[in-house]
């Protein structure tokens, strides 16, 4: 049997949006922002996958900041708040239990209320056609393709006290956290439907890489869903995705699909019999994957803590907005922000779905990010701003927010770095 879930929208669908992309009132929440409950009401039963006995505690959440503390864009250089907000801030909500790998359950048929912006219409599309804007001109792509950065090498040896990431490409990270291998939306193909082919290669050969433990994906866009790379996988490889998306990834073979709504969570045990934890967060984006399935599942990303609570927020694909100060306060203490920072121009079609450099570096603040390492860009040209211009801009957005040089990690294509714990 399947059980029957789904969250009420925390903003409805027919909310307004400012230029930024963020609602301009709320609809439909709870004060905390927290799910309504009783949204999710097993079907006759729980599953026959559901544990017996009680699911194991989640990671024990860092405790909320005491009233004269100061808020997380605060501490990160932000400017939008001020003492008071700390102690207006309601504490944020207990992580949800995790959830059972690869449980079955039914989903609402469309997830177009959780939008925080309308989609482009007829006419939005009649101007992208006769302007043309979603291709760089060819005197930037001449210049400027040579010059992106790709410096492949080896993965870095690392035990289960650190955390490591290798950036292969666009949204595609090799993350190895609490002794596991897990793998960020891989594309590993040269070419995906509807795009030019990747101007760089891809940064990690796949026979290079170690045992995958677990793949996460954000969305099901062709350049974040890449079937052909999927297919390279054991069909037992657990598979953590958006809620509605599980069906799809059943019918191509695979067995351990786990379907998460925003801020549930799931766990995967680590060799040294701990657990890395694997939450699912919102984003400012949509999916679509044919004529006929526009919000048919969700978009999001991730938040993987592993068992000495560090923690790492991939955000997939998204533009700047309110969710990123949720996401900080309900998961504190994030040490490494992959963010995207491309894809972004024309701003009239593009700025509710995807983050210019700037909106990214203002993400990381509001996260309460230590680290922000900058991601799709430099790998497919989807959009008009010239290849090299993201990084350039990224470096500038965090020179002004008065960032550390060295919490940026602007990496080539093919490289790492490490994440050490902190010295007790």
């Amino acid at each position: 049997m399947t059980e029957r879930t789904g969250q009420r929208s925390e903003r409805s669908s027919t909310v307004s949006s400012s230029s930024d992309g963020s609602p301009a009132r709320d609809s439909a929440s709870s004060p905390d922002g927290s799910p309504a409950p009783g949204d999710a009401v097993p079907a006759g039963g729980p599953p026959p996958t559901e544990p017996s006995s009680p699911a194991p505690s989640p990671p024990p959440a860092a405790s909320p900041p005491a009233a004269s503390s100061p808020s997380p864009s605060q501490t990160c250089g932000g400017q939008h708040g001020g003492p008071t907000d700390v102690l207006l801030q309601p504490p944020p909500p207990a992580l949800s239990p995790p959830r059972p790998v690869g449980a079955r359950r039914i989903w609402p048929r469309s997830f177009a209320d959780r939008l925080t912006s309308p989609l482009p219409g007829v006419r939005a599309m009649a101007r992208l056609a006769r302007e043309g804007a979603m291709r760089p001109v060819s005197s930037a792509l001449a210049e400027d393709i040579p010059k992106l950065p790709f410096a492949p090498g080896p993965l870095p040896d690392v035990g289960p006290e650190a955390v490591a990431v290798t950036w292969a490409g666009h949204a595609s990270w090799v993350v190895r956290i609490g002794g596991l291998t897990v793998l960020t939306d891989p594309v590993w193909s040269r070419k995906i439907l509807g795009t030019p082919a990747r101007v760089t290669p891809v940064g990690v050969a796949w026979q290079d890489l170690p045992k995958v433990d677990a793949v996460v994906i954000s969305h099901n866009h062709y350049d974040h869903l890449d079937l052909p790379t999927l297919r390279r996988l054991p069909r037992d490889t657990p598979l953590f995705v958006p809620a509605g998306l599980g069906d799809w990834c059943r019918r191509r073979g695979f067995t351990t699909v786990t379907e998460l709504d925003w801020w549930e969570g799931a766990e995967l045990p680590a060799p040294d019999g701990k657990r890395v934890r694997f939450d699912f967060v919102p984003a400012h984006h949509w999916s679509k994957r044919t004529l006929t399935d526009t919000c048919r599942s969700l978009w999001g990303g991730w938040v993987l803590t592993d068992p000495r609570g560090l923690r790492v927020y991939f955000a997939g694909d998204t533009g700047y907005g309110h969710w990123f100060e949720e996401i900080g306060r309900r998961y504190p203490g994030i040490d490494l922000a992959l963010l995207p920072i491309g894809a972004y121009d024309p701003r009239w079609m593009l700025s509710t779905v995807h983050t210019d450099p700037e909106e990214a570096v203002l993400a990381c603040q509001d996260l309460g990010a230590r680290r922000m390492a900058p991601m799709h860009w430099a790998t497919f040209l989807l959009s008009g701003e010239p290849p090299l211009e993201p990084l350039i801009r990224v470096r500038a957005a965090w020179r002004k927010a008065e960032r550390p040089r060295a919490d940026l990690w602007d990496l080539p294509v093919g490289a790492s770095r490490v994440l050490e714990p902190a010295a007790s």
